[in-house]
């Protein structure tokens, strides 16, 4: 066996593949540990970006969720504040319509008392003047000093009380 020539062909093979094994296992080992160091920081870097995504995400949902929140609360404030508005000019107008028909009310009286007295004092002066005429045509001297003097003594007695 050891004079056989394949046998040390075997042999140097061995120890050939066995010298040459260990250098180009470590080439290959230390050649794949960088890719998996490679793709182990490639990996960690692309969590830490999914993470990033996900913390702006979560916040612009909250910013989201405040802004329609705040888009609410105005919404029910412009309400409350138009109501109120509403109210308060229905308020006004019912108040000025009813001092508007109240000094409409006061004219429309004053005018009605105007014209009494004038329709009055109108009357007077025309019946003053028919007695004044008939008296003046149907009355003798005698009967209108007399009559002048009965006047005058009432109207002193009207005065003095």
């Amino acid at each position: 066996m050891f004079s056989d020539p394949q046998f040390w062909v075997a042999v140097s093979f061995i120890l050939f593949i066995a010298a040459i094994f260990n250098p180009v296992r470590k080439i290959l080992t230390s050649s794949l540990d960088a890719q998996i160091k490679d793709i182990k920081n490639k990996i960690d870097e692309v969590e830490n970006l999914k993470n990033e995504a996900q913390k702006a995400l979560d916040e612009l949902r909250e910013r989201e969720s405040k802004v329609e929140k705040e888009i609410q609360n105005l919404k029910l404030e412009s309400e409350k504040r138009i109501a109120e508005l509403k109210d308060i000019s229905a308020t006004k107008l019912t108040d000025q319509i009813e001092k508007r028909k109240i000094l409409a009310e006061n004219k429309i009286e004053q005018l009605v008392r105007d014209t009494n007295n004038s329709i009055k004092s109108y009357i007077s002066s025309v019946a003053i003047e028919a007695t004044r005429n008939i008296l003046l045509q149907n009355l003798s001297k005698d009967k209108k000093s007399a009559l002048i003097e009965e006047s005058i003594t009432e109207f002193n007695s009207v005065l003095k009380n």
